[in-house]
């Protein structure tokens, strides 16, 4: 069986014990039973044949490019590369986990080619932003993943925005999806805008460069090609559907897995398994959904293990399953779609708790007087 979402607001459950360190305890026993299920072994035959099939599909998309030419029909290979540079994407986030090699420079360097050379985002600012992400998921100040934006995911933040940002955050949740559509143009402005405002340690600066330039040469190479090939309105249109495919997918990804979960405030001292447990929301679907949302449909096991390998979650999700109704621990799992559904509600309800009903500029000018 699995529970009911938890709603927003922590309120952690205790296990069937009250002896000290129960929690910290059983953790290292479900870490034990996993490594010993063999579930942290990298799986590089996997891995080799999704490279393999996505190059194939990104030379597919390249050679349809060129020979439908003058043609709306480009549109269609546009929302291809919208979704081949996600699934790209999703590699790229396993490898930050050291998830397809042992070795962890092999890691950064796969890392650094798919999101810099092919996906087009910065792979240091992700890194930095979601560590920060797994080490305290949906806790205030710390998760960079809550923190104030176009959308806000707190009732106080949603207080504090002001004039048109405002009106936004009150209709958020039916806003949240077309939002989207400008989530792939964001990621890579933050791309340079994070790599140019980097640190100045010598290392660092070397890094950046190179991410720098790996960047620009690939942004030259993609928007010229698309340029050159195609007349000046299809070629905008063209990189309009692509990006708009791509932010969407991706958000669409990303967002089922925390939002609408448990939020742990600020100076709360929480045990690992019940931080990661309570703010994750695992989504139901078998293997395709595996393929189709690239292994975050496991978000509790992911953040429980991150460097496990995507094929071994599956197996995984029974054994935590298991524990977790042993200590009785909630373990959130749902649909997809009700998903996007708890997603949604919860935005509104924050961007609408805000609001007071009574608040209109005719009433405060009358309540100074």
């Amino acid at each position: 069986m699995t529970s009911a979402a938890v709603r927003p607001g922590f309120r952690a459950t205790r296990p069937r014990t009250d002896e000290p360190g129960a929690v910290t305890s059983t953790y290292s026993a479900l870490s034990r039973t996993v490594r010993d299920a063999g579930l942290l072994h990298r799986t590089h035959g996997y891995y080799l044949w999704t490279l393999a099939v996505l190059t194939l599909a990104l030379g597919g998309a390249v050679a349809g490019f060129v020979l439908l030419g003058d043609s709306w029909f480009q549109l269609l290979i546009a929302g291809a590369l919208g979704l081949i540079f996600t699934q790209f994407a999703f590699v790229a986030h396993e490898a930050s986990h050291r998830q397809v090699f042992a070795s962890g420079p092999a890691n950064d360097r796969l890392g650094r080619i798919l999101a810099n050379g092919v996906v087009g985002i910065s792979h240091s600012w992700w890194m930095n932003k979601h560590t920060r992400h797994h080490a305290n998921p949906n806790q205030r100040g710390k998760d960079p993943d809550i923190a104030p934006d176009v959308v806000v995911f707190l009732d106080d933040d949603a207080a504090a925005a002001k004039g048109f940002r405002s009106v936004i955050n009150r209709y958020q949740g039916w806003l949240f999806f077309p939002l989207l559509t400008l989530e792939g143009l964001n990621l890579h402005v933050q791309a340079y805008r994070s790599l140019l405002a980097g640190g100045r340690a010598r290392g660092n600066l070397r890094a950046r460069v190179l991410e720098l330039v790996i960047l620009t040469l690939r942004l030259s190479l993609y928007v010229g090609a698309i340029f050159w090939f195609l007349p000046l309105g299809m070629a905008f249109a063209f990189l309009g559907v692509q990006l708009a495919v791509f932010g969407v997918y991706m958000g669409a990804s990303f967002a089922p897995n925390h939002k609408g979960m448990a939020i742990i405030p600020e100076n709360t001292k929480i045990d690992f398994l019940s931080k990661q447990v309570l703010t994750s929301r695992n989504i139901r679907g078998g293997w395709w959904m595996n393929i189709l949302m690239g292994g975050l449909n496991f978000q509790i096991e992911h953040h429980l293990f991150p460097s496990m390998p995507r094929p071994h979650l599956a197996r995984a999700r029974e054994i935590v399953r298991e524990h977790c109704a042993n200590l009785g621990l909630p373990y959130t799992e749902t649909s997809l779609v009700q998903s996007y559904g708890i997603v949604v509600r919860y935005l509104n309800r924050v961007g609408l708790s805000a609001r007071d009903p009574f608040d209109c500029p005719m009433f405060r000018q009358l309540r100074k007087v």
